[in-house]
Order: C-alpha cells, then structure tokens, then sequence
C-alpha cells in the first residue's frame, strides 16, 4: 500500500511506542522459566508477533490481555520447525535457545532474512558441541542440542544478537560456560540483555565486554516486566518535531540502556530546541546546523539522523556505515539512492556519510521494504516542496504499526 505525506506541521503530544528490542527479550526470557510472567506494555510490531510464535512453538502458555502478555514456560517442544519471519533478532536470539532441546529443529524466515548471514550461529554453536547447519551461511538452520555449555568465541563486529542468545541459553545448560568476544559492537544492546536477564533472576559475569562467565543450571524466575518505550521508533518522532513541529514525545526514560538514546546528542549538536522533564522530550522547529555523530554503537539511528541532517545547513558526519551490513536493505545505499529522489545528497567515504542539507522535494520512495526507511521518508516529507509518495508504507508495522496513525494525530496530512 502507498501512502502520501503532505507537508505538514507538527504539533501535540504523543507516547513512544513500546521497545520491540525490549519486548523480544521479555519474551525469550519468559519461554524459560516454568512459573508465570507477566509482559506489560509488550511492543504488538511483526518482529514482536514472530518472536511469540516461536514461543508458542517452542511450548509456552500464552494469554494476551491489554497492553499486556502472560507467558509460562513448559519445556515441551511442541514444534520442530521455526518461523522468524524477518527479524533479525529472533533468528539470532532463538537458535541458541532451541539448542536447549535434544531435538532436530529447523528454523526459517523470510524476505531480507533470507539474505543475512548466519555462518555465525553455526560456528558458535558449534563450538559448544551443538550439531548445527545452516544452507551455505544462509537460512534454513538446522541445529540439534543439547546445548551442554563449554567455552566459545564470537566475533561481535557485526552483530551482538547472537551473543544475546547465547547469553540467554548458556545459563541453562548443564555445564559453566564461558564467551570471549571480539570487537563488540552495539554494547548497550548487551547491556539490555543483561538487564533483563538479571530482571528474571540470571546471573552473569561480564568482564569489560571481552569475557562472558555464565554459571550452569541456573533457574529463570517469572516475574512481573514492563517494557520500556522505544528510542528506535521515538527518534523518528523527535527528528519530526525537529524539522517540522512542536511534539512533546512521553514515555522516554533518560536513564534508559537502550543505544538509540544517543538521538538526544545528535539533536543537541545540530542545535534542535529541546527540554526534558522526567520521561518525556519536547522538541520544537528551529534553525538546525550541520552535525557530527557517531552512530556505530546505534546504526538504527542513520534513517532519522539522515532525515535530520537534509534539513541541517552544511554538510553533516555520520560515521559506522560498515554497521549497516546486512540489515532490512542495503541501507546505506537505499538511503543515497532514495534521498537523491528528493534532492539532497548522500556521499558515502568509507565507514562515513555526509549528508548535504539543502530544499527537500517531493518524490516518489521505495523504501525497499525496509521500515526505517520509509518512516525516514515520512519524516523528510513533513518541510519537502511537494508530497511525498511511500511505497510499501506497511513494512513500517516490522517495527512501529502506529507510525502513521501517531503522525496523524499530530496533524499530519497523510492519504
């Protein structure tokens, strides 16, 4: 479906929408313990829906209430084979946790996860003495527990849900483990793993990022969790506001884990108007100046710092472009290729992108399936010259279904 974004001014109040990052590991978290939890304010996105099913699949009691899920966990496998649609995260999350199992599982997905690389999670597994094949580094993957612990090394440049998964499933297996990591990226990632992990009663060592220790036979408790408010989904609402707008965004915890809140710096050098009180964020429209950012522990970020910096005088920096691998699309290029449609230039050098801010045109957009793009586009189309067209608008529902029901309530023109 295609939707057009008239340009439009902001203004209102609206609450982020709930962490899918966040809600995932909840639910992981809860597939392992055999007493009941509670999600509250679980995130509803299709990478949300995928990670449940596996749930389901992999033997959890599930009732869904609102704005609220029920899980226990009961061991029993009532599936073999695994649907992870396109999240990445799941993949990752859940290969180490059916490993658990001394059962033959496959586990699959679909559109871009089909062309990501899981080579990873069959080397690490592997290690751990897990049979585990993958169809040419590719999905279909195929693994046999069980996941009896031992020692393993990963290589964290590219990813870290991987470990996010070992460091769920490890403390389950019959033996201590260790993980040496090499070149970690995406650390508050981990650093929400851990939360939640010690939320659910685990324990786990973490020396400086480089070595895991992770008892045996530990025992996940159920327990009652609130997910957090989304800084991934929340940045595209703030950089909004920025651009065209006068948007209180409620929800927002400053004392968060979660990388993306790294927007607020990257709106503070490009000189957004800005207050915070509590768990909330205004940002009003003001004349915004070219930045310099750092996005390589948040490469989430580059869609809506790119969209800010089209609306920046001069030419702005963002580095960890090598972050942006493998993603939904070749996100980098997609981004160049789709932001030159509306006039305003992409030059990619390297592991950074200068983005030239300049008059902002109307456009066609195929986001490529990718949902930080097209809200990316949305974002960019708010202050365009003209409306701005989004082909294949629904992919935003991977990660924020409400995006353009939010922006509505705002004022946003959008057919």
């Amino acid at each position: 479906m295609e939707k057009t974004v008239v340009p439009s001014f902001l203004k209102g109040e609206v609450l982020a929408p709930p962490s899918k990052s966040m809600t995932q590991r909840a639910i992981a978290a809860a597939l392992l313990s055999d007493t009941e939890s509670t999600i509250l304010n679980p995130s509803g996105c299709e990478d949300s829906k995928a990670a449940l099913g596996i749930a389901a699949s992999m033997g959890a009691e599930i009732q869904t209430g609102l704005k609220k899920l029920k899980l226990r966990g009961t061991g029993k496998l009532k599936e073999k084979k695994l649907y992870c649609g396109e999240s990445g995260l799941a993949i990752r999350m859940f290969s180490p946790i059916a490993a658990l199992w001394p059962y033959t599982i496959t586990i699959s997905g679909s559109g871009s996860l089909r062309k990501r690389p899981m080579l990873m999670i069959e080397n690490a597994l592997r290690q751990l003495g897990v049979n585990c094949k993958s169809e040419g580094g590719y999905i279909p993957i195929t693994i046999k527990g069980p996941l009896k612990g031992g020692k393993c090394e990963v290589d964290g440049s590219i990813s870290s849900q991987l470990l996010t998964g070992l460091l769920m499933a490890l403390p389950l297996a019959a033996e201590d483990s260790e993980i040496t990591v090499n070149n970690l990226k995406s650390k508050p990632y981990i650093d929400m793993t851990l939360q939640v992990l010690d939320k659910f009663g685990i324990n786990i060592q973490n020396n400086n990022y480089t070595l895991f220790s992770i008892k045996g036979n530990q025992k996940y408790r159920g327990v009652s969790f609130e997910v957090e408010s989304d800084w991934s989904g929340g940045s595209f609402l703030l950089v909004a506001a920025a651009v065209n707008g006068e948007v209180t965004v409620h929800g927002l915890r400053p004392d968060s884990r979660q990388s993306d809140k790294a927007i607020l710096a990257a709106l503070d050098s490009a000189g957004a108007r800005m207050s915070i009180k509590e768990n909330s964020v205004k940002i009003s429209k003001s004349d915004l100046r070219s930045f310099k950012f750092d996005a390589t522990e948040s490469p989430d970020l580059f869609p809506p710092l790119a969209a800010l910096a089209a609306y920046c005088n001069g030419v702005s920096v963002i580095k960890g472009v090598s972050r942006l691998l493998h993603k939904e699309s070749d996100r980098a290029n997609v981004l160049k290729e789709e932001f030159s449609k509306m006039k305003i230039n992409i030059e990619l050098k390297g592991d950074t992108m200068l983005v030239t801010g300049g008059e902002v045109t109307g456009a066609r957009i195929d986001p490529r399936n990718d949902h930080r793009i097209a809200m990316a586009a949305a974002v960019m189309a708010l202050r365009a010259s003209d409306r701005v067209m989004i082909k294949d608008s629904y992919c935003v529902s991977k990660s924020y279904p409400e995006f353009f029901h939010d922006l509505r309530n705002l004022g946003a023109s959008i057919y």
